[in-house]
């Protein structure tokens, strides 16, 4: 696998290396269900393990992947990431309007919501780092602001009332994640450096991000009916989110000629993140920042461990895996 930095390098990275960190994350992701099948983890284990995640480990990612040399290529490279993001939000947008007219409300709701909103945030960020190293939790974090704009705007609009514009901007840009962006672009482009023992301790803090994010989605697994991961919902929006979506990206990549090197930053994010969440409804124990819908006799599919008579959409926007 070759991909190239915004300086125009070529860097590899062979397939043994991609798979023993997909192997260490799934060994990871393995303990975390051993560890709550056997009770080790119980549910507000679980619940602090993902707000230690959206608040602590993977926003000190995100600010640790800005520490770089300023160029002018990474500033093109990182507006080019929110044009084609919004432009993917806007499509998705669409399609979800249209790909689902068979379903009953209830399941129609949910679908079209997980069409517009990927989990792209956790396992996403850890496999961009993976592959592309600190330049590719950076872009996989720009990738997100149009996400989380949609998710309280158009996304919430399918379970209840949409936010008044202020209500809007305050959740945007009060998430941990987007602070920490906005913190990362003002140290990336002031080249400020952080004194020692503060950059210390955001690069250890970060370090325990991926074990910390697979621990989790480990644990909500654990959690997850087996059997109600084979259905119609889950063949058909895995097919959405894993092969039509990622089509359409490519091909306006294609398109536009745009780098494709750059264009697999944007296909990875929502592929990836939709993996996780249609594995199982994938992984939606749910963060401080998610809305939270009343559940109505929607499928177990689709919040899988929330306590029975509190059961909604729960997670997934975003980066919860509780996501995307």
């Amino acid at each position: 696998i070759t991909y190239r930095t915004a300086a125009g390098k070529g860097n590899k990275m062979d397939f043994t290396s991609l798979f023993n960190m997909q192997g260490m994350m799934f060994c990871v992701l393995a303990l975390g269900w051993y560890l709550r099948k056997k009770g080790m983890i119980d549910k507000s284990g679980k619940a602090l393990l993902s707000n230690l995640v959206m608040n602590v480990t993977l926003p000190a990612s995100i600010i640790k992947s800005f520490q770089m040399e300023f160029s002018m290529d990474i500033l093109k490279l990182t507006l080019e990431v929110i044009v084609i993001s919004f432009l993917i939000q806007i499509i998705s947008n669409g399609l979800s309007r249209v790909l689902y007219p068979g379903w009953n409300e209830e399941s129609r709701k949910v679908l079209q919501y997980a069409t517009i909103v990927s989990n792209a945030g956790i396992l996403g960020n850890a496999i961009a780092e993976g592959i592309f190293g600190d330049l590719g939790i950076m872009y996989a974090a720009v990738y997100t602001i149009p996400t989380r704009i949609f998710m309280w705007s158009v996304g919430l609009t399918y379970f209840t009332e949409a936010p008044t514009k202020k209500e809007l901007v305050k959740k945007v840009l009060t998430h941990p994640c987007i602070i920490a962006i906005f913190t990362g672009m003002v140290l990336l482009i002031s080249q400020f450096q952080l004194p020692g023992f503060v950059n210390q301790t955001v690069r250890t803090i970060a370090g325990a991000n991926t074990f910390c994010a697979m621990l989790l989605i480990g644990c909500t697994l654990a959690e997850v009916p087996f059997k109600e991961v084979f259905s119609k919902e889950v063949y058909y929006y895995t097919f959405i989110r894993l092969f039509l979506i990622p089509v359409i990206v490519l091909a306006g990549c294609r398109l536009f000629r745009i780098d494709l090197d750059a264009g697999q930053r944007f296909v990875h994010p929502g592929a990836d993140g939709a993996h996780r969440r249609v594995v199982a409804r994938c992984v939606a124990d749910v963060p401080q920042d998610v809305p939270r819908f009343e559940q109505r006799g929607r499928s177990a599919l689709f919040d899988p461990v929330a306590p029975r008579g509190q059961r909604g959409f729960g997670d997934h926007p975003v980066d919860g895996v509780g996501i995307s």
